[in-house]
Order: C-alpha cells, then sequence, then structure tokens
C-alpha cells in the first residue's frame, strides 16, 4: 500500500528563490524515492503553499529523505510551521468512481 503526504503552509507572497528551491528538492525526491511530487498554492488564497507527494511506499523512509532534502534546499530557512497530514487508499477499494 502507499501513501500521500500534504504539506500546507502560508508564505508571505510569491518567493521565487523558495519556488525554485521546492522544484528543485521535488525533483530530487522523486528520482531518490520514486515519489510523484506537485507543488500547488490554493485557488482563494495564494499565500497558502501545499508539496503533495504521492506514491510513498515507505512513509518512514521518505520522511528521513525529506528532513535530509529540506536541510540540503534550505527549505526550513524560508518557510515557517509546515503542516503535515498523511493519507491512503481505502483498504482493498482503489478510490475511483464507477461510471454507468
Amino acid at each position: 500500500m502507499t501513501h500521500a503526504l500534504y504539506l500546507y503552509y502560508k508564505v508571505a507572497g510569491f518567493d521565487a528563490d523558495l519556488h525554485r528551491r521546492l522544484l528543485a528538492l521535488q525533483q530530487e525526491l522523486g528520482a531518490r524515492c520514486g515519489v510523484t511530487a506537485r507543488l500547488l498554492r490554493r485557488r482563494d488564497d495564494p499565500s497558502t503553499w501545499m508539496e503533495v507527494y504521492e506514491g510513498i511506499v515507505d512513509d518512514t523512509a521518505f520522511a528521513a529523505a525529506l528532513v535530509e532534502a529540506e536541510q540540503r534546499h534550505g527549505i526550513s530557512a524560508l518557510v515557517g510551521a509546515r503542516h503535515a497530514e498523511w493519507f491512503q487508499p481505502f483498504d482493498g477499494v482503489d478510490g475511483t468512481l464507477e461510471r454507468s
């Protein structure tokens, strides 16, 4: 079973340096951990950003890789408190809707 991690937080405004660093961090984690990563911002509040990591097989190893990559890319110095939410598929159900 795979997991998905959603990290969301507030930023003061668009920060091109942070944006570049986050994309580099996500590219590294994708290559290193085999996850799919996306960077989003809230539609009605562009100061709320979200990192999405899907396809996580080993959540403990991924969390360690994430912390290491965050330090290497200097993310912690540019982002305040980040809220983490972990999700997983329903057991035995693929989560898709049937269409008739």
